[in-house]
């Protein structure tokens, strides 16, 4: 037997151990393969989250690697924590939050939403370490926790059509068809009847071949230099400042702890939500349940010092599971490969919003599927969740918009007489939003 023989038969023995293969009737090729699959369907989020954080002030260089490393750091945590073969990656929704409401409309610098993040994922821990997860989850209706992912979904989809020109701002009227004519616009709308082909066949790596096929189609239009990436090199430097850059200094201002509020909110309903139908639905192993939770947590902690918005389980993973994967080597697979894809920097670097948009108008639209889950009959029910569901977008902030629909519920169920289906934690939340209000008002 060869040296090297022999050291590959001892790695796949740990492997077997470390994640009891046989006991979850698995194999080391099925992981693999599962891992692969799993990284093929997630990849986007490199270039996606990155584009996102960019628009926060993150140098795009310094995103790509955030996200990397976060990803690899979340995959690995579920894997050895859980034994689960789930994908964590930074989540689009809370991306979103974390940009466009925590650092564009309240005011605090990158830095202090990375404080944020981290003082979020703290408070998350103690909710996944001590069991309040199901006791906040029960606390707040159904309707507006699926009112805030169609809202969030909309938020994305919106900010897509402005990153690729469809919808421009217009000073009579807030928003406007933008100039079909120009190429921006015409590679966007090309590249999203390229991305939905791609999804509705179900290609593999749908995302991923559209954000390829999309920057040729923009170089086409000329809105991509492909010369530029002999030139290109593969650099850390903008990362150091960014790295570890989290600013906790004015951690008891309103604001700043409206958005730990506000993060960990979206945090808890999120991530329950996709552990649960993940673990127990699809993997039908509900002692898994809580180890997912608090690996999910952990990460998001880590997050924060990375420089990212926190990571969630990805509705992605769903692919891994769907093609074999049972343990937690499918999730270290998935985490090694998006470690390799630094390698691929400089050509990531020059993905354009032409190609970006589409991924985020088509997750919206996923994301609006929510809607049906949510009970109009009950327009006690169904009001606020219209609130939570127009204002996010029309606010431009995730938190303003869940507010309106958090305040707006229990006076809705006194006034219709149904205070018995109002709980405490219910009103201390709906107050905590109030305050916000009230105090935005008068500073």
């Amino acid at each position: 037997m060869r040296v090297g023989e022999g050291y590959f038969e001892s790695v796949i023995f740990i492997m077997k151990g470390v994640f009891k293969l046989k006991q979850h009737q698995t194999n080391v090729r099925r992981e693999l393969i599962a891992g692969l699959t799993s990284f093929f369907s997630i990849v986007y989020i490199i270039a996606v989250n990155a584009n996102i954080l960019k628009d926060a002030g993150i140098p795009l260089e310094a995103g790509i690697l955030a996200t990397v490393l976060s990803s690899l750091v979340g995959c690995l945590l579920v894997a050895f924590v859980a034994n689960a073969p789930l994908i964590l990656v930074p989540g689009m929704g809370i991306n979103a939050l974390f940009t466009y409401t925590i650092v564009g409309s309240m005011g605090l610098s990158y830095q202090e939403a990375l404080g944020a993040t981290v003082l979020a994922g703290i408070l998350f821990v103690v909710v996944a370490f001590t069991g309040l997860s199901s006791l906040i989850s029960k606390a707040i209706p159904a309707s507006l926790k699926e009112s805030i992912s169609v809202g969030i979904g909309l938020f994305i989809a919106f900010i897509g059509l402005q990153k690729s020109g469809i919808v421009t701002g217009n000073p009579s009227h807030f928003v406007a068809l933008g100039d079909l004519s120009a190429p921006l616009v015409l590679a966007s709308i090309i590249n999203l009847i390229l991305t939905l082909f791609l999804f509705l066949k179900k290609v593999p790596g749908n995302f991923l071949i559209s954000i390829i096929l999309g920057t040729l189609v923009a170089w086409l239009f000329g809105i991509v230099d492909l010369g530029s990436f002999a030139s290109a090199s593969l650099s850390f430097q903008s990362y150091r400042d960014v790295w570890m850059s989290a600013d906790l200094r004015h951690m008891a201002s309103i604001p700043f702890l409206t958005a730990c509020f506000s993060l960990v909110l979206v945090l808890v309903f999120e991530n329950i939500g996709l552990v649960h139908s993940q673990v127990d639905g699809m993997l039908n192993a509900p002692e898994k349940n809580g180890k997912s939770l608090k690996a999910v947590s952990i990460s998001a902690v880590a997050c924060g010092l990375l420089g990212t918005s926190p990571t969630v389980s990805t509705v992605e993973t769903a692919a891994g599971i769907t093609a074999g994967g049972r343990t937690g080597l499918t999730s270290v697979t998935t985490g090694l490969l998006f470690l390799g894809a630094l390698f691929f920097m400089p050509l990531i670097k020059m993905i354009p919003d032409a190609a970006i948009a589409p991924i985020l108008i088509i997750i919206g639209g996923l994301m609006l599927t929510n809607i049906t889950k949510i009970d109009f009959s009950d327009f006690s029910e169904a009001f606020p969740a219209f609130l939570v569901i127009l204002m996010i977008p029309l606010t431009y902030s995730i938190v303003d918009g869940i507010a309106f629909g958090f305040i707006a519920y229990p006076l809705l169920k006194m006034f219709s007489k149904k205070r018995e289906q109002l709980s405490i934690s219910m009103f201390v939340i709906s107050f905590l939003f109030l305050v916000n209000f009230l105090l935005q008002s008068v500073l």
